[in-house]
């Protein structure tokens, strides 16, 4: 049976509301962690099961504007689902479903009364509904309320358990989205001080009329904000020191998600408001320094989760590559790469949580024998490890080679740099997960320097673990059944970006034609009386 394109206005909404829905529910059933756990999984099914239909109709129909209250634009809030939005969506619902599913199985190992988890999950509904919300805004102001509501309960899940570690990561954290929102909060008043408007579509018209300068003040405005939070160089130095301190799953939603929503912002912003190309050169220059130093970076830690907080550093350099070759083939590129992402780097945080339950440590001069260990483990390792250096078939290389192509299409000097700078983090990607295999799981553990030293306890939401000696160890490392199925179920989905790249790359190839053309968004929001404006794009 069809399904009716009325339905996706009835739809749009549910994405924000469900989850805040759910956190008001869950925080009532605080004194029941069964049915507030129950609850929160179905809560975050609903989403994903939402998003699949945003993506379907939006795939189908194009792109569709929903005024909240019935009001007009710009007065009142709105939101808009198309390909881009839908399908960032869909992987990141997917994404916290399987995290949620990964923290319960983890929770109802170790759970006690000390666990913080009656604040824990409505925070991480309130952090979902933030997502969401940043992904549909429609408008510059509701894009800021969308960070502010997904930052507000990142603080909190990144101190949950209140260790000084935890504390102080949390501290910087919490100085570093300051200042990045009071930057986006200058662009805002920028904006609105030269257009007289906030909403996405309206700005696209009207920043025509501005002064050429006044227009690339904004835009570097906020091009600073959303480099910060989507941590690319020059203003990534905070992100390596933030997320390795917080519980296994709440590092995975970081690091798998909130750097993408800073990533979605750029690619909004730059194709819709900004398309004359006044900083692609300065995007392509940050976008090979990310990609380098964060991978040099990760090539000098021992301590796994900062490796692989470098290399999501090193990664996002790619994405900006895309965007700054500002064509559809790189755009496209940018979009597949975005999901393949998301995908992989949470599934490797998910990894480093199961490493760290099993073997007591995520320090390489700790580990070892994992492979001989949980030959399972060994596998859940090394297919996203694989990925992420994108060895062929996987979808890490489908998405790289898009990006060269699209580099190698535009034929500039700068472009053609890239293209070399992205092969050779390509294989120090390679080489750094290598170096963990060889480590962690390939040399017996009595080569390490520290082996005989572990931890004496899995971590939990609560960190108070004491150094023993291995043999010493009380607690025999056992992976609790459902993170592991979480965890299978995340790299299997994975790999699904591989076996349907085609379908992917379509709707993203599909998605890069909107971006580039935006009288598509602007009629969606406005109507056809939208491009009669002055300064319209026809």
């Amino acid at each position: 049976m069809s399904l009716s394109p009325d339905l996706l206005p009835v739809l749009a909404p549910l994405p924000v509301l469900v989850p805040l829905l759910g956190a008001a529910a869950t925080l009532v059933l605080g004194r029941k962690p069964r049915s507030q756990r129950s609850l929160m999984l179905f809560a975050l099914t609903s989403v994903v099961v939402i998003c699949g239909l945003l993506l379907y109709l939006a795939d189908r129909d194009g792109t569709t504007a929903v005024q909240v209250g019935g009001w007009e634009t710009p007065i009142g809030i709105t939101l808009v689902v198309d390909r881009l939005s839908a399908a960032m969506l869909l992987v990141s619902s997917i994404v916290l479903l399987v995290v949620a599913l990964y923290g319960a199985g983890q929770n109802i190992r170790d759970g006690d009364a000390r666990q913080p988890t009656s604040i824990y999950r409505p925070t991480y509904l309130v952090l979902t509904a933030g997502v969401s919300a940043a992904f549909l805004a429609g408008d510059l102001f509701n894009l800021f309320v969308g960070f502010e509501i997904l930052l507000a309960a990142s603080f909190v899940l990144l101190t949950v358990g209140a260790t000084a570690d935890r504390i102080r990561a949390g501290v910087a954290y919490v100085m570093v989205s300051m200042l990045s929102s009071l930057i986006f909060l200058t662009g805002i008043g920028l904006a609105y001080a030269a257009t007289g408007t906030l909403n996405l579509a309206q700005l696209a018209i009207r920043m025509g009329e501005v002064p050429h300068g006044t227009r690339t003040a904004i835009y570097a405005v906020l091009l600073v904000a959303f480099g910060i939070k989507a941590a690319v160089f020059p203003l990534s130095n905070w992100l390596p020191d933030s997320y390795p301190t917080a519980p296994a799953p709440v590092t995975a939603v970081f690091a798998g998600l909130l750097t993408k929503v800073g990533v979605y912002a750029i690619i909004r912003t730059h194709t819709l408001l900004f398309p004359d190309g006044g900083f692609d050169s300065v995007l392509l220059v940050c976008g090979l320094l990310t990609m380098l130093v964060g991978i040099f970076g990760a090539i000098a830690q021992n301590d796994i989760r900062r490796l692989l907080s470098f290399t999501l550093v090193s990664h996002i350099g790619y994405m900006v590559f895309g965007v700054g070759l500002a064509t559809t083939a790189g755009l496209a590129g940018s979009v597949f790469y975005v999901a393949h992402h998301i995908l992989v780097q949470t599934t490797l945080f998910l990894v480093v949580g199961l490493i760290e339950r099993q073997a007591g440590s995520v320090t390489l001069r700790r580990l070892g024998g994992l492979a001989a260990a949980s030959p399972l483990l060994a596998v859940l390792f090394l297919i996203p490890a694989l990925n992420l250096a994108g060895i062929p078939p996987f979808s890490g290389f489908i998405g790289k080679v898009t990006l060269l192509q699209a580099g190698a299409a535009d034929g500039s000097v700068l472009a053609l740099v890239l293209v070399a700078g992205s092969v050779v983090t390509s294989l120090l990607t390679l080489y750094v997960v290598a170096r963990v295999w060889s480590k962690a799981f390939w040399r017996p553990r009595s080569e390490a320097p520290e082996g005989h030293l572990t931890a004496a306890k899995p971590p939990t939401l609560i960190e108070d673990s004491t150094d023993v000696l291995y043999d010493e160890r009380t607690d025999p490392g056992r992976m609790p059944v459902l993170m592991v199925l979480s965890t299978t179920a995340l790299v299997a989905v994975g790999l699904s970006l591989t076996v349907l790249a085609g379908p992917i790359l379509g709707i993203a190839d599909r998605a890069a034609t909107d971006l580039r053309n935006p009288v598509v968004y602007i009629r969606a929001v406005l109507g056809n009386s939208g491009t009669d404006e002055p300064g319209a794009v026809r």
